[in-house]
């Protein structure tokens, strides 16, 4: 008896550990990346972007410039990484001072 509940445990766990190998794990939302490059510099307000992109995943403050990140990121144990982000930093107004995209695949993350 005390071996068959070992094997079954045993099982359990191998089951649990080959289930955590193929994980993924999913951080931030997918954004739409296609209007990135028409972002309006001095134009593009606050009320624009989170129209657009919906409310940041992440805020902050660079050199007393509001910054506002998005992020896509789809981790695996095996298999292609995804990643994708985009900071925009805002003037004292409220419009786009700045952007960075960056993305390790040519595509969306999805």
């Amino acid at each position: 008896m005390t071996t068959r509940v070992f094997r079954r445990g045993r099982s359990a766990l191998v089951l649990l550990a080959a289930a955590g190998l193929t994980a993924c794990v999913t951080i931030g939302h997918p954004f739409p990346t296609q209007g990135v490059p028409s972002l309006g510099i001095g134009t593009s307000t606050q009320a624009d972007i989170q129209k657009t992109y919906g409310p940041p995943f992440r805020t902050g403050v660079q050199e007393g410039d509001v910054t506002w990140t998005y992020v896509n990121y789809k981790l695996r144990v095996f298999g292609e990484q995804c990643t994708q982000d985009l900071v925009i930093r805002f003037n004292a107004s409220g419009t786009v001072k700045s952007f960075t995209y960056n993305t390790s695949t040519a595509g969306s993350c999805g």
